[in-house]
């Protein structure tokens, strides 16, 4: 359990460590995209190769699919309600950010984080060390999300310490995520965990293609479809150095 506290409140820490540089530093937009796009080539390839190739090989295709698809739809249902009150700006910069959209940002984000360390403390359940790649690749795809969401929350006048408790809590709840996957799957079967990983895997493709991908193109241009190409195949070493 507490292996999962320790490797889920890393992971999430990067959300916090993120929204620091972000108030006291001036970043350029397009340096968030880089690091956005690299992240999201790394956090694709994990939940390929670390999620889905193991959810087959555990549970079989058919499951595989099924919850796969369940997770990326249950993500875009929750998606589309946060975006309405706005929390489709939790990865921008923008400046037209009210206190509402500002509460819905922090819904979002916590929504991003929590399908990434579950299964963090799920992967602890079958593996006696942690999957490295899954980790690095939560924690780079976390951080230009405190950067870029940092930013608009304190144009739109949010105090330095209302957002970094905004991101405290964040980084709370990765941590209680992940001990909540392990405690609840420890003697889970195999088609479970495949189940759960595979149901995972979809929220955060999801999350990936409708808020990292754009926002990526947005602040970093053309560029970015190979930062991304690099971070996908980043992820392919770090599998392959187990």
């Amino acid at each position: 359990m507490w292996r999962a506290a320790l490797w889920g409140g890393i992971a999430g820490s990067s959300v916090f460590i993120g929204s620091l540089i972000a108030l006291f530093f001036n970043i350029k937009k397009s340096v968030i995209g880089f690091i956005m796009a690299f992240g999201t080539g790394v956090l694709m390839g994990a939940a390929a190769f670390e999620l889905l190739t193991e959810a087959v090989e555990n549970g079989g295709i058919t499951v595989t699919a099924i919850s796969f698809i369940l997770g990326a739809a249950l993500f875009t249902l929750f998606n589309l309600i946060i975006a309405k009150k706005g929390g489709h700006s939790r990865k921008r910069s923008q400046d037209n950010i009210t206190e509402n959209s500002g509460i819905a940002i922090f819904m979002g984000t916590v929504m991003d984080a929590i399908p990434e360390s579950v299964i963090i403390g799920v992967s602890l359940t079958k593996e006696e060390n942690i999957s490295f790649l899954l980790v690095v690749a939560i924690f780079i795809s976390n951080f230009p999300e405190g950067l870029s969401s940092s930013s608009g929350l304190k144009k739109a006048g949010y105090s330095k310490i209302k957002i970094l408790v905004l991101w405290l809590i964040v980084s709370f709840l990765a941590i209680l995520s992940s001990i909540v996957g392990f405690i609840f799957l420890e003697h889970g079967s195999e088609a479970l965990i495949a189940t759960i990983s595979s149901f995972a895997a979809g929220g955060i493709v999801a999350m990936l293609s409708s808020t990292m991908m754009p926002e990526a193109y947005e602040d970093g241009g053309p560029i970015v479809g190979l930062i991304s190409a690099l971070g996908l195949i980043s992820s392919v070493i770090l599998s392959n150095l187990k």
